[in-house]
């Protein structure tokens, strides 16, 4: 196996990095995760968005991009990690994932560990990492949840929303020693309809898991988000008035407030090392 060397933290500067996951497809978490990273870099935050779905990538299709290499391209040798990123809305830098690339859900562990060194080399300074990770409760998944300082959850009023997200609250947990998640409730018809849902989940997760569930927000169900996925572009910025965008925006303002944890994980470097420890490599084998 091959190992990554222990990284210098006495230079970088702290970086939060934030696990946008769910239970399930069909919830919204990638519409989430974009308009969450735009509403925060018009907050002035310096952010990268990673598309972690490595073989169902569609952060570049939600935004209309049309990156000319990905991850694959890493992979292969063929470039840098800084070669690949593409500028989104509001100076977001994004790291393309590839689409329809079935080894890329199956790389081993020195081309996982590559990867993911490789972003050690990026010469934006981002202080903000979300990553979009793939739905469900895949070893890649898991990986990048529990690498990262903060998980979201992305939820909705379904039973199957719900119960994939508690499966996935559930696993991270037991197996991961994640012992809080941070929930959004997306589609939900009004604020109390969004507090409801949450409730419901935490109940759940009070009696049977020794995890801490917070609430961070709620993005309304609203045609003009709708109209923007059809334009190929965040609601944030094609329907800033909507009320999608309003929430998207308090969102942001809610994550800016979350703690910057005084240790090692408050960097970038960290979540990396983290990412490609042996115990999370063993299960990209």
């Amino acid at each position: 196996m091959q190992t990554v060397t222990a990284l210098d933290r006495s230079g970088p500067r702290p970086v939060q990095v934030i696990a946008v996951s769910g239970g399930k497809g069909g919830v919204g978490k990638t519409n989430v995760a974009v308009n969450l990273a735009v509403a925060m870099a018009r907050r002035g935050r310096k952010v990268m968005l990673l598309d972690a779905d490595l073989g169902l990538a569609n952060v570049d299709v939600l935004l209309g991009l049309k990156p000319p290499r990905d991850i694959r391209h890493v992979i292969d040798g063929a470039c840098t990690l800084d070669d690949i990123l593409i500028e989104g809305p509001a100076g977001v830098r994004i790291v393309p994932a590839a689409s329809g690339v079935h080894r890329l859900t199956r790389m081993n562990e020195r081309e996982l560990a590559g990867l993911i060194y490789g972003f050690s080399q990026v010469r934006f300074p981002l202080d903000t990492l979300l990553v979009d990770t793939a739905a469900g409760i895949g070893p890649h998944v898991l990986s990048f949840c529990r690498a990262a300082q903060h998980v979201m959850v992305v939820v909705c009023d379904e039973p199957t929303a719900l119960a994939d997200a508690y499966a996935l609250i559930k696993v991270l947990g037991r197996d991961y020693g994640v012992g809080r998640c941070r929930v959004v409730v997306n589609m939900a018809a009004s604020e109390a309809q969004a507090r409801a849902v949450f409730a419901r989940l935490l109940s759940v997760v009070t009696r049977f898991l020794d995890v801490t569930l917070d609430y961070a927000g709620m993005v309304p169900f609203d045609e003009q988000l709708r109209k923007a996925v059809q334009a190929r572009s965040a609601v944030v910025e094609a329907y800033p008035r909507a009320r999608a965008s309003e929430a998207f925006r308090r969102l942001a303002a809610t994550v800016d407030g979350w703690p910057l944890l005084e240790q090692a994980s408050g960097h970038v470097q960290f979540f990396l090392e983290r990412l490609v420890g042996a115990d999370a490599l063993a299960l990209a084998g």
